[in-house]
């Protein structure tokens, strides 16, 4: 099983007391600024005053910090929070600076940073993960990326609209914390340090399935519902009828026909769908197709402009 290194967990802060180990290349230059603040004042002032310039160095460098664990407030707000940080005491994390500020006595950390800096290089567009769902919200769910040692060092957004090719009114029928699934790299925003992943992008998009199955089955406009301008009395996909009326309303379009209707496996939308197939015309006619909730049915116009009132 892939293996998550206890952290900051999605956005909630624990603070946590630091020690020893330093980033590599970076010791040399944390000694000279020690060095530095040795000659006036009181031992301890003076190693506290050091501390702070490291501190400030590192922030302006970027560089990465190793350090040890040796405690944890206990002001967080959840419990599990405060098993998190209890977790990590003894542990070893590569951290950022991403405040310090002697005057307001403010030494922040940033594991996320750290992570990103040194893991975000081997994610690329288009790249395939096994991951972890972690956080479940309205808007989509935040996913951890299973890197090759096993660990899942990155998070990135699965939107809901990138949950499923089927209706989503609530992200949780389809995504629980825990869950493992897989996913698919759309952006990376190297800026922002965000990335946005898709799980229905591993999948065919029904529309494209469906439009290539009718457009293969001619037959299906051959025994089946045929509207003109002086017959149009079929029941077809609610308000169906009433666009195809007015499709024969327009100048050069001579005849529409509706197909047979047929099932689709996803309820993509529950409202009415028309879309246009970009395959050639035949004949000068054309196929649309009527969708909603999981019902089709493929339209065929004849338009003797070629196409011209369908751009």
């Amino acid at each position: 099983m892939g293996k998550r290194r206890p952290s900051r967990g999605d956005g909630r802060l624990v603070v946590v007391a630091f020690s020893g180990e330093k980033a590599e290349g970076f010791v040399d230059q944390e000694e000279r600024i020690r060095e530095d603040a040795k000659p006036n004042g009181d031992a301890r002032d003076v190693r506290r005053s050091a501390d702070w310039k490291a501190a400030r160095a590192y922030k302006e460098s970027g560089a990465i910090y190793e350090g040890r664990v040796e405690g944890f407030n206990t002001g967080a707000p959840k419990r599990a929070i405060q098993d998190i940080a209890k977790d990590l005491v003894h542990s070893l994390l590569s951290v950022k600076v991403i405040q310090a500020s002697e005057e307001d006595k403010q030494l922040i950390f940033s594991e996320k940073d750290a992570l990103w800096s040194k893991y975000s290089g081997q994610v690329q567009e288009g790249d395939i993960f096994e991951a972890k769902v972690g956080s479940v919200e309205d808007y989509g769910a935040f996913i951890h990326l299973q890197f090759p040692d096993g660990f899942y060092h990155i998070t990135g957004l699965v939107h809901v609209s990138e949950v499923s090719w089927d209706l989503v009114q609530d992200v949780r029928d389809f995504l629980n914390e825990g869950d493992d699934v897989r996913v698919k790299v759309i952006q990376v925003d190297r800026e922002k340090s965000r990335i946005t992943l898709s799980i229905k992008q591993l999948e065919d998009d029904p529309l494209l399935v469906t439009l290539d199955k009718v457009i293969q089955q001619d037959d299906q406009f051959g025994s089946d519902i045929s509207m003109s301008t002086h017959t149009l009395n079929a029941e077809a996909l609610p308000g169906l009828q009433s666009i195809c009326s007015e499709l024969l309303q327009e100048d050069g379009i001579t005849d529409v026909k509706i197909g047979r209707q047929g099932l689709e496996k996803r309820a993509v939308s529950q409202d009415l769908e028309l879309w246009l197939s970009n395959a050639p015309a035949k004949d000068n006619q054309y196929t649309l197709l009527a969708r909603a909730g999981r019902q089709f049915r493929p339209i065929r116009i004849s338009d003797y402009t070629n196409g011209s009132l369908l751009e």
